[in-house]
């Protein structure tokens, strides 16, 4: 047996109690703080560090921070508005004061509780949902949320694990990163000298040669929602979660009446981020007119997935006379392409589809790797949290 299961059996054989957060562990204010004061006050070698909402970390010295209450024991600050997590601390720090923290007399404790939340975290997202436009939990979230409480020496053993086992797994993120980066480096190498390659057997064309430039009718907000039967895109939705939804009516009619993708046409995005590119899938979506646009394209001269590769290198004419740059149809109808055989082509994709893979797939390559070792770390990290609890 482990020493963790010696002390299970020996200390709590029947269970651990639970308690409610604010009923064993001391609540920290912060400090009220603006954010241009934080931009003023920020300095690289500062020896307190502030937390406020999002990702936004800064480094100050204590002298500069006006009505400073300096954190200067271990803690567990909750980030409860934007990015709701839970950050373990040790050095002195504060943070903006519509946050809180949470500190215990054993420094042992604080790091259980930091792992606890860390391991349940989702339950708190998920109570920061509907909470306004910007998520965002109350106090009450935390301070009512129960945790199990086993005795110290059994707090002690499982922090210990863990600690090494996070260590561990930073260690190989880190690795498997660097070699996605080198990786994604190599792709790219690859990418641009196959598709440039001075072949006097290619020819160029322009875009306008190959098929028309479509888009979707416009849908009006009015026919939209928040939930319905087909996901609407825009700009900077598609590819990720929609925007709205529409009708299946309303999709079956303007699919039967309008310009409308095929499965496996190139989406390209013609205004705010410029040529970002998603293959259409062939399921049932809906895009914003003028400003998700694909070549209609018969595949006769050039492969679709040859021109998805080509995009990522094509410097797009963009029109920057309105408010937001803009890549027009006639932008693209001009745009000039050189292409090699059919045959060819398709040797080109097979090569960069590879090369996608193992830079970009989440369900194979190095991405998949690392969200691997991610979810076996909070297997584990679940796994060792989990506690009966004792009855009276």
């Amino acid at each position: 047996m482990s020493k963790l299961d010696n002390l299970l059996d020996e200390l709590c054989p029947n269970g651990v109690e639970f308690e409610k957060i604010k009923d064993v562990f001391t609540r920290l204010k912060g400090t009220p703080i603006t954010a241009a004061k934080m931009k003023e006050i920020a300095t690289a070698d500062g020896n307190v560090r502030i937390f406020a909402g999002g990702k936004t970390v800064i480094n100050a010295n204590e002298k500069d921070i006006p009505n400073a209450n300096i954190i200067r024991v271990p803690a567990v600050l909750v980030q409860s508005r934007g990015v709701i997590d839970f950050v373990y601390y040790e050095e002195p720090f504060t943070f903006k004061n519509e946050m809180w923290a949470y500190t215990a007399d054993e420094k042992i404790a604080v790091k259980f509780l930091y792992y606890v939340l860390k391991n349940n975290i989702q339950s708190f997202r998920d109570a920061a949902s509907g909470m306004g436009s910007l998520p965002q939990i109350s106090l009450p979230v935390t301070e009512e949320f129960k945790i199990p409480l086993p005795p110290l020496p059994v707090q002690s053993e499982i922090v210990k694990i863990l600690d090494n086992f996070t260590e561990l797994t930073a260690e190989l993120t880190a690795e498997l990163t660097a070699e996605l980066t080198a990786r994604r480096k190599q792709y790219e190498y690859y990418r641009d000298k196959l598709l440039t390659a001075n072949d006097t057997s290619r020819t160029t064309i322009s875009l306008g040669d190959i098929g028309k430039v479509s888009m979707c009718k416009r849908i009006m907000k009015s026919e939209t929602s928040s939930s319905g039967d087909v996901p609407f895109f825009k700009i900077g939705t598609f590819g990720k979660e929609p925007d709205a939804y529409i009708t299946q009516e309303k999709f079956e009619e303007y699919r039967s009446t309008f310009s409308f993708p095929k499965k496996g046409d190139i989406l390209i995005s013609a205004a705010g981020t410029i040529g970002r590119t998603v293959i259409y899938d062939g399921e049932p979506a809906y895009y914003q007119d003028s400003n998700i646009v694909w070549l209609d394209n018969d595949e006769s001269l050039v492969l679709n997935k040859y021109l998805y590769y080509y995009y990522q290198l094509q410097p797009w004419a963009v029109s920057t006379g309105g408010t937001i740059a803009r890549l027009y149809n006639d932008n693209i109808s001009k745009a000039q392409v050189s292409i090699p055989s059919l045959e060819e082509q398709a040797h080109i994709v097979t090569i960069l589809d590879r090369f996608d893979a193992l830079c970009n797939d989440l369900t194979s390559g190095l991405p998949a790797e690392i969200a691997a070792r991610q979810k076996q770390y909070e297997y584990y990290r679940d796994k060792l949290l989990t506690f009966k609890e004792l009855t009276a």
